[in-house]
């Protein structure tokens, strides 16, 4: 496929992945979100494929997550490894984001060198609730300088979070305005706020149109409930700051691109959305073979 559309969060949702309890998603979640009862137990990585192909997405970017301190209980990591063998299988079709974890100091830093380096990751993630601490963390600011020396953006939950499993209620702690002072510090380093921002919109916008260096992810949302200035920022004076992006398997791929279309952007507003801003973005990813 040439010239599709680019996903940058998605995550792997095999039978296997939820056998191993690498999702982080129990029954009750998955019903919050409505997702079809057939495809909970999860959905093999070549039918996932045949969604993006009737989607129109050419490449997904895979999350490597790292959910909370092992050392605690309901943690769990899904092994760069897995990701990577994905991504080899189908080179052209999926990248992977080496998910980090704070708690692991120099050994963290070191994997995230080997996941960019010789895995070929195109970029970071973290979830700031997973691990209780703010955009603006400390802990944190390690892999922000190692990502801006990597030369690699790093995307990150801000908004509110959901209740992923009742065994562990995390805490809301991805205000889009700690990002103000990371971008001030760090420049040179790309930064992704996904999820929208929700409730506070207006703060992710905000960050976008001060600082040259973050951008954000209509992802984890379906589309049609985009708020209305989301879309108006997407539109219009925001168009080369707005990424697209599913959160498979919380929003289905066909889903997601119809009701995009659905919006009626403009042709250029929609363009860049769909697939410009990341290759843009994201330098590291293969460029299509003309």
């Amino acid at each position: 496929m040439k010239h599709g559309y680019v996903d940058i969060v998605c995550n792997v949702f095999t039978p296997e992945a939820v056998r191993k309890g690498l999702t982080g998603l129990d029954e009750a979640f998955k019903a919050q979100v409505r997702m079809d009862p057939k495809m909970r137990p999860g959905v093999s990585m070549s039918d996932y494929l045949r969604r993006m192909d009737r989607a129109g997405i050419e490449r997904s970017l895979l999350i490597a997550v790292r959910c909370g301190d092992l050392r605690v209980r309901g943690s769990f990591h899904m092994p760069y490894e897995m990701v990577a063998k994905i991504c080899d299988k189908w080179p052209d079709r999926f990248s992977g984001l080496a998910g980090i974890d704070p708690t692991l100091g120099v050994r963290g830093l070191k994997e995230l060198d080997k996941a960019v380096n010789e895995y070929g990751f195109v970029g970071a993630h973290w979830y700031p609730h997973w691990f209780s601490m703010p955009i603006d963390a400390p802990q944190v600011y390690p892999y922000y300088a190692r990502c801006a020396e990597l030369g690699v953006p790093i995307m990150m939950q801000v908004g509110h979070n959901l209740v992923y499993s009742r065994e562990r209620r995390l805490p809301s702690v991805g205000r889009p305005i700690l990002l103000d002072q990371v971008a001030i510090d760090f420049p040179e380093l790309t930064l992704i706020g996904i999820h929208i921002g929700v409730p506070w919109t207006d703060e992710m916008i905000s960050m976008c149109w001060k600082h040259d260096n973050v951008y954000t992810a209509g992802d984890a949302y379906a589309p049609k409930h985009w708020p209305k200035q989301y879309v108006h920022y997407a539109n219009s004076y925001g168009s080369h700051k707005v990424l697209f992006g599913t959160d498979w398997p919380v929003i289905d791929p066909e889903r997601a691109v119809a009701e995009v279309a659905a919006l009626e952007l403009r042709p250029e507003a929609h363009a860049r959305l769909m697939r410009d801003n990341a290759l843009r973005i994201f330098t590291k990813i293969p460029r299509p073979r003309r």
